[in-house]
């Protein structure tokens, strides 16, 4: 069980009916039931493709993002590489051990200089290979601030635009168009200039499996303008908030057409996503019986909810299972995320419902700026105004913490978004 406070939690059937469910999606993000599908001890399958381990003199791995270390434990179980770099987020304490791996834990979901070391010891990893060798990529959601090489402007300038991005209400492929125009790793860079071999395999964390906006496309490509992010940044009236240099590099790179790789130099494949986790919560959920329908939900919070409301559970023993990864504006300064706040508006919106219980969570464990992943309720009777001041600050943490309903895992060792479940 990855849900660690399960007994607290687990007051009833119907919640121990729900974690368990939840509890499913996240064994399904777990990378060791994963890279078995595509990884034997003597080659990697991507689709009609074989690469053969035999064909190198040496094979090695470079990890990053949120499911870095795991990811790294689970394929050299199937393959012992040479040796290789992991980069995960400060706090996560790496599962791989030994001198074998270098390991890097800078800060996350804003960079630091840990986030510049890691990012130039990797680039140097990757251009000191032989033309003979292989490099297996394990990429994972995440990894956007874990390297941060800034192209010509500072690193408080980039954790400055990371900061007001956060806070937008922008989308995560908006927010990595932005971030890949200012860096020199991002958008394919990292591998635009390689001598030997390599391939992604990737842990998908955004709508629709757009590979240039996992990781910010470290290993793939580009497919967005100097343009769109101005766009972007008009969108959300941030012009004048940005540092001037940002700006300044922004329109340079329009005015001179640098744009960054338009075609990918290795070969790149999706090994996860969202879906994966809804499959197998599905399959928990008609085991204890109930009548099951899922759905994926993106785009801003409101529209998100209103999405799930229109297909609540209405009849004993049915089930919504619900995946993907709504955006908030953040307006207060409480503590919370997208998850619990999606519960707490889910929570406000079915006050006249018949009994149910709602839970959303991240499957990285980490829900915003909370030490929490989620939350899980009854939408029992609560003063509305209380609610909406909660949420007016920004403070869906707090709330659920008076509730004693806030879920904990700590750092999961993957990322395929946040997965939901609500039970009539």
């Amino acid at each position: 069980m990855i849900i660690q406070n399960f007994e607290d939690l687990a007051l009833n059937d119907k919640k121990k009916d729900c974690l368990e469910i939840l509890d499913a999606g996240l064994q399904a993000a777990n990378p060791k039931n994963i890279l078995s599908k595509f990884v034997t001890p003597t080659e990697i399958k991507i689709g009609d493709k074989s690469i053969k381990f035999s064909d190198y003199s040496s094979v090695y791995t470079v990890a990053f993002g949120k499911a870095g270390d795991s990811m790294t434990q689970a394929l050299n179980a199937i393959f012992p590489v040479k040796n290789g770099i992991i980069v995960i987020p400060k706090g996560s304490k790496s599962i791989v051990k030994g001198k074998k791996f270098q390991i890097f834990n800078p800060r996350h979901p804003k960079p630091d200089q840990t986030s510049v070391k890691a990012a130039k010891e990797v680039m140097k990893f990757v251009q000191n290979r032989k033309s003979d060798e292989l490099i297996v990529f394990l990429v994972s959601g995440g990894a956007s601030s874990l390297l941060a090489l800034p192209d010509q402007i500072t690193l408080d300038d980039k954790i400055h635009v990371t900061d007001l991005m956060l806070k937008s209400g922008a989308t995560i492929q908006e927010f990595n168009c932005v971030r890949k125009h200012l860096s020199k790793i991002k958008g394919g860079k990292l591998v635009q200039d390689m001598k030997c071999s390599g391939v992604g395999l990737i842990m998908s964390d955004v709508e629709r499996d757009d590979m240039s906006s996992i990781a910010s496309g470290t290993t793939y490509m580009d497919n967005t303008t100097y343009n769109d992010a101005l766009e972007i940044i008009d969108k959300y009236k941030l012009k004048r908030k940005m540092p001037l240099e940002v700006m300044q590099l922004l329109k340079k790179g329009l005015e001179n057409n640098e744009e960054v790789p338009k075609k990918p130099k290795i070969d790149n494949i999706v090994i996860a996503n969202n879906e994966s986790c809804l499959i197998q919560m599905k399959k928990a959920a008609e085991k204890k019986g109930y009548n099951v329908s899922t759905i994926q939900v993106f785009g801003e919070i409101k529209n998100v909810v209103t999405e799930i409301l229109e297909n609540i559970p209405t009849k004993q023993k049915q089930c919504l299972i619900f995946g993907g990864e709504p955006t908030v504006k953040v307006l207060g300064k409480g503590t919370g995320g997208r998850n619990q706040e999606l519960v707490l508006r889910l929570l406000k919106n079915t006050q006249k419902e018949k009994k149910l219980v709602i839970a959303s969570m991240g499957t990285d464990g980490i829900d915003g700026n909370s030490v929490f992943a989620g939350a899980i309720t009854e939408n029992v009777k609560i003063d509305l105004l209380t609610m909406k001041e909660f949420l007016k600050n920004s403070d869906s943490a707090r709330f659920f913490q008076k509730q004693k309903a806030n879920i904990v895992t700590n750092f999961t060792h993957t990322n395929l978004m946040d997965i939901g479940v609500i039970l009539s």
